[in-house]
């Protein structure tokens, strides 16, 4: 210190790189909380008026840290001197999970990764732990990804191992065997379980759907904002967003058009296109939160002058289902009530009856990468009990000719294929009509299935793992 200076002066500290500083509170607010980190890390960086190629690489890191957290815990645990992870303070879990990512998936140089995430650490959660996490990334740095995943895989009983893949793919155990017994049963080899498990740990696209316009009008739109958009891959009445943010869309600023994964799109498509007897004007939502499907449907019913009656048990959720379908509010009727109810309140009213049962989500995770890491096996179960009634509900709701819709984000069998198993034995009068055919006849390609289910996949079709069954009461 100078002659001159008060006896308090501290020397300066450089500050911290602003996008790695954003991504680490998002992170931390994510787990603490139970966020969802693609709703926070947007809205952060917009406020923040990150640029567009910082923005990216915020969204890379932060995503992939929850994606394969499992992955960065196993080799931080290598190198915290036998250190437990749970003895770890969170914050400072979060920053070593930041500095292994960038060091050995990112391949950042480690100069500059261990630097900046050390400057993060000194300034937003102290010096004592800036001096652990320098020791920890310099030893991480060490050693190459493959090395690692050789080094993990000899630990944890080969490549072949539901601990090795549950850890290095970063799925829970339970999910692992979700998608290798569904792998299965959909008449896929259940060695494709890995394309699968990499499929979910990639970034899914931004999909649009053109609701009241057409795709060619939705593209020029999409042009005019100085964005551009790619072809689909599964149904025609979708887009690609080629980055840029879709809430600068004037189509989808006006609810022409919505975000909505091609597999979402596809249920919606083949459940107005299933054949029934008789009137065709009444059909029903009947879990319509947040009001993607709904919206989607809603110009189809226009078309043929049929009504929507959209039912959502929670109120926040039914007055985005309102939003969404705020051009076709003349076609559809909100009611804010438990689905499990209406079969009994209105029997055999409805022609049509969509059932997008509330499920455990794992067929969304490339989308919600925190989500994996938040539900446990037994949910499932909880679920299916759930899952049922609605269906019977929705049973009693159809009238003789008219046909449900059973669909969920999940390919887990418990809340799929168990579900309507169980249904059909008890409902003999129930049939299962083809699904995978009438989804192929709304499909840009052939979609196959076995005992008429259909379940789509991340890594065949690009798209959430959907599962629908469309069941016709005779």
């Amino acid at each position: 210190m100078s002659e001159g200076k008060a006896p308090n002066w501290r020397p300066g500290r450089a500050k911290s790189e602003k996008v790695r500083r954003i991504v680490f509170q998002v992170l931390v607010d994510v787990i603490e909380n139970d966020g969802y980190a693609n709703l926070q890390l947007p809205a952060t960086l917009n406020k923040a008026y990150v640029k567009r190629r910082d923005a990216a690489f915020a969204t890379n890191l932060c995503y992939g840290v929850l994606r394969l957290q499992s992955r960065w815990d196993a080799i931080i645990a290598k190198c915290c001197a036998g250190r437990q992870i749970s003895e770890i303070d969170l914050p400072v879990l979060v920053l070593l999970r930041m500095g292994a990512y960038q060091l050995l998936a990112l391949e950042t140089p480690p100069h500059a990764a261990i630097y900046e995430t050390v400057m993060l650490a000194r300034n937003e959660v102290g010096t004592g732990a800036s001096g652990f996490v320098n020791a920890v990334l310099r030893r991480i740095s060490e050693r190459s990804l493959n090395e690692w995943r050789n080094l993990l895989q000899a630990e944890l009983g080969g490549s072949g191992s539901l601990k090795f893949i549950s850890v290095w793919f970063s799925h829970p155990e339970w999910i692992v065997r979700a998608f290798a017994t569904s792998l299965q049963a959909a008449g896929r080899n259940p060695q494709e379980l890995l394309a699968v498990l990499k499929a979910n740990n990639k970034p899914a696209k931004v999909t649009l759907a053109a609701r009241g316009i057409s795709p060619a009008e939705l593209a020029a739109d999409i042009s005019r904002g100085k964005m551009e958009s790619a072809p689909p891959s599964l149904v025609p009445t979708a887009l690609t967003l080629e980055g840029g943010d879709p809430g600068r869309i004037f189509a989808v600023q006006d609810k022409l058009a919505g975000v909505q994964d091609e597999g979402s799109q596809l249920v919606v498509a083949a459940f107005a296109a299933a054949p029934i007897e008789g009137n065709d004007s009444r059909w029903l939502d009947m879990c319509a939160g947040p009001g993607g499907k709904t919206a989607t449907l809603a110009p189809i019913a226009a078309s043929r002058g049929a009504n929507i009656f959209a039912n959502e048990l929670h109120p926040h959720r039914l007055e985005l289902v309102e939003q969404a379908v705020a051009p076709w509010a003349e076609r559809v009727a909100l009611r804010c009530g438990d689905g499990r109810e209406i079969g009994e309140e209105e029997p055999e009213s409805y022609d049509r009856i969509l059932i997008d049962a509330p499920c455990t989500g794992i067929g969304a995770l490339r989308r919600r990468p925190e989500s994996r890491w938040r539900k446990k096996a037994g949910d499932a179960l909880d679920l299916a009990k759930l899952q049922i009634k609605l269906l019977e509900s929705g049973w009693q709701a159809v009238r003789p000719g008219g046909i449900i819709a059973y669909s969920t984000c999940s390919p887990h069998l418990p809340e799929t294929r168990a579900i309507i198993k169980d249904f059909c034995t008890r409902h003999p009068q129930a049939v299962l009509l083809d699904a995978p055919a009438i989804a192929t006849q709304n499909a840009l390609q052939p979609l196959s299935g076995t005992d008429n289910l259909l379940q789509l996949w991340p890594d065949l079709h690009d798209t959430d793992a959907m599962f629908l069954a469309i069941l016709q009461k005779n």
